[in-house]
This record gives C-alpha cells, structure tokens and sequence, in this order.
C-alpha cells in the first residue's frame, strides 16, 4: 500500500474527529471519505454519461447569446416554480 502523508492541519482534522466520537480511529475517518468520494465519482460520472446521451439523442440548446442563454434559464426556473416546467 502506498504511503499516505497528511498536512498538520489533516491531522488535526481526524484527530477532532475522533476525539469528539465521531469515529474511533483515523482509519475510520479515511474510510468514511473514501466512501463518499467513491460515490461522488460514481455520481459524477453518471451525470457525464446522461449529458452525453442527451447530446447524442440530440437534446441540446443552441444560444445566440449570454443574455438569450440567461433569459432560458430564467425561464426554466419560472416553469419549474410554477409546476409546468421540467
């Protein structure tokens, strides 16, 4: 296993963590972000993979402009608050 080098402040870090009963040892603290960075990645790349679709199945917007972009989104989020959008 490769060797693992933390800045003081990392150290510090773990080491509240474990003192306040959060975890019962710094393994357990590197393990638990392990997870969620394992299933950020996962999450990452599944939303790759839904706006490469989207882009294959041609689901894409075209803009002219900054301002027509803006005004899109303002748009969407109308909709959205009002229950007839996405």
């Amino acid at each position: 296993m490769a060797e693992i080098h933390l800045s003081d402040e990392d150290r510090d870090f773990i080491e509240e963590q474990v003192k306040a009963g959060i975890y019962k040892d710094a393994d357990e603290v590197v393990a638990a972000r392990l997870r969620q960075l394992r299933e950020e990645t996962e999450a990452l790349k599944q939303m790759i993979q839904e706006g490469l679709d989207d882009v294959e199945a041609g689901r894409v917007h075209s803009y002219a402009s900054a301002e027509e972009l803006s005004n899109d989104i303002k748009r969407m989020a109308d909709e959205k608050r009002m229950g007839t959008g996405y």
